[in-house]
């Protein structure tokens, strides 16, 4: 190699190192002012379930800060541009990418019947429904299911843990974080080879499930007085009842752990002036003297 060709090399190397100092300071900064900008309730960190409040919130302000500058706008974008069968089509496909990890999360549960029903969806709709874009495997009577590691946890009886909330992820929970790794192995998108058709793909699946949640937001917006709350509990009680497949066992109020008080006990008796209860032996009184 040339001398003008290791001075540009090292060139291009030191112009990488300088955009991407400059683009984690701007990241930083970005960071720093969303977060100061989250309100922090005063009895935040109470509810047992979300131990961890103050610093969820800062992140949840950091992500809808994100949301609102970037993810937002593009699926606007998404939803102006692209036909509602196009859309549909894509849906149908990414939805299809999962059916894989649905099929195995299944077969781990000791869910056999669900985890064949899945490897014959994800057969049907790859070949006769072209590539996912048409559900087919649903007009054949065979169900969509939606499973994953996180829940296969909680079927073996792993507690999901403090509420957590994840940098451009969202809602979660230490138990379905710690399935998020697996969840990644098993996604088809992570098996292509091409790396511009595996980000491409993935990109565009998280603009279109950004575009699906355009109403959902709305209604929270306009319903919710605090939409971190509203999220929080939503999120939870939908992975109890995902966990139970829809029938999760009533949860104990906080009265029903407490011990039942002991009933007063009467107060002993201490003498009556009353008459004697019947069937008590009692002595006849003495005949009176005569008058002398």
């Amino acid at each position: 190699m040339t001398g003008p060709q290791l001075a540009h090399g090292d060139y291009v190397e030191t112009s990488m190192l300088w955009l991407r100092s400059r683009f984690a300071v701007a990241a930083g900064a970005l960071f720093a002012i969303l977060t100061g900008c989250a309100t922090v309730p005063p009895n935040a960190g109470q509810d047992p379930r979300d131990p961890l409040e103050p610093l969820n919130r800062q992140v949840f302000a950091l992500n809808e800060g994100l949301d609102k500058v970037v993810l937002k706008p593009l699926a606007e974008l998404y939803d102006a541009v692209l036909p509602v069968p196009v859309q549909d089509c894509l849906s149908n496909g990414f939805s299809n990418l999962r059916e894989p990890s649905n099929a195995v999360n299944n077969l781990l549960q000791g869910k056999a019947a669900e985890a064949v029903s899945d490897v014959c969806r994800f057969a049907v709709n790859t070949t006769v429904g072209l590539l996912g874009c048409f559900d087919v495997g649903t007009r054949m009577g065979l169900e969509r299911h939606r499973e994953d590691f996180g829940q296969t946890l909680g079927k073996w009886g792993l507690g999901q843990g403090p509420f957590l909330v994840l940098p451009l992820f969202g809602p979660s929970s230490f138990r379905d974080s710690a399935g998020l790794g697996v969840e990644t192995v098993l996604d088809v998108n992570f098996w292509i080879d091409n790396v511009s058709v595996r980000n491409t793909i993935f990109a565009v699946r998280t603009v279109n499930a950004r575009d699906e949640l355009m109403r959902a937001d709305e209604l929270i917006s306009g319903a919710a007085l605090d939409k971190y709350t509203f999220i929080r509990d939503g999120y939870l009680q939908r992975r109890r009842n995902q966990v139970f497949d829809g029938n999760p066992p009533r949860e104990k109020d906080e009265d029903e752990d407490a011990e039942p008080e002991p009933a007063p006990k009467p107060p002993a008796a201490t003498g009556s002036s009353g008459p004697p209860p019947a069937g008590a032996d009692v002595k006849p009184s003495a005949p009176p003297k005569p008058a002398q």
